[in-house]
């Protein structure tokens, strides 16, 4: 099993930094998930070990994720999230260079279950559903351009789906249209921080998930 790279722990909740190619939730067909690293890593302590998973992030994206240890605290972190008072980064590499530095996005997106992928959509439909993200160029290497993204809401891909749809698919991602070639169950896409009102103690919390360790993610000025 994948080492599991722990952020911040205490007895209500652990961050870990989630590696690309694993999913977030146990499943029948594979042994390696972040679920099962936690419960594997609490069992060393705890008899009775729970876990609940507050969030997930996509198998190819890596980064910070956030997982509760008691069930009441599953409970105030869903609260958190549904209620958007979850603010969180993201940062993401695309070979073209965008046309502006900043933008806010605004698109209305349709989940292709077939295909397992977002679609964007001209207009407002029964089916649709609104998503939003705003992003910087923050800095350039040979390799691509990265990008600091905020998604304001939390569509199924929506920051793969709408940055492709304005001509920056992420690196990687073959799916949304990227030629470019990165690491086998991977794209360019780290969910990068988190900052929350702490559910027990109420103090604003940022937990920050080290960089990929890997050439595409070298710049000078992160």
């Amino acid at each position: 099993m994948q080492h599991l790279d722990i952020v911040y722990e205490n007895n209500d909740y652990i961050v870990v930094n989630k590696m690309a190619g694993l999913i977030s939730e146990k499943n029948p067909y594979e042994k390696c998930t972040v679920e099962n690293q936690v419960f594997d890593h609490i069992s060393k302590t705890k008899k009775k070990p729970y876990v609940g998973i507050i969030h997930r992030l996509d198998r190819v994206t890596s980064g910070v994720m956030v997982l509760a240890k008691k069930k009441s605290i599953l409970v105030e972190f869903n609260h958190l999230f549904s209620s958007r008072k979850v603010q969180k980064t993201y940062l993401a590499i695309v070979e073209n260079k965008p046309s502006k530095n900043k933008e806010s996005l605004v698109h209305f997106l349709v989940k292709n279950n077939l295909e397992k992928k977002a679609e964007i959509v001209p207009s407002k439909s029964k089916n649709t559903q609104e998503c939003r993200l705003s992003y910087e160029l923050i800095a350039s290497n040979e390799l691509g351009h990265l990008l600091e993204v905020q998604p304001k809401t939390g569509r199924f891909h929506q920051i793969r789906a709408q940055l492709a749809h304005i001509g920056l698919p992420i690196i990687g991602d073959d799916k949304y249209g990227s030629p470019k070639e990165y690491l086998p169950l991977a794209v360019c896409l780290h969910a990068w921080k988190l900052t929350y009102q702490d559910p027990v103690s109420k103090e604003v919390k940022t937990f920050q998930a080290p960089l990929p360790e890997n050439n595409f993610w070298k710049f000078k000025s992160v």
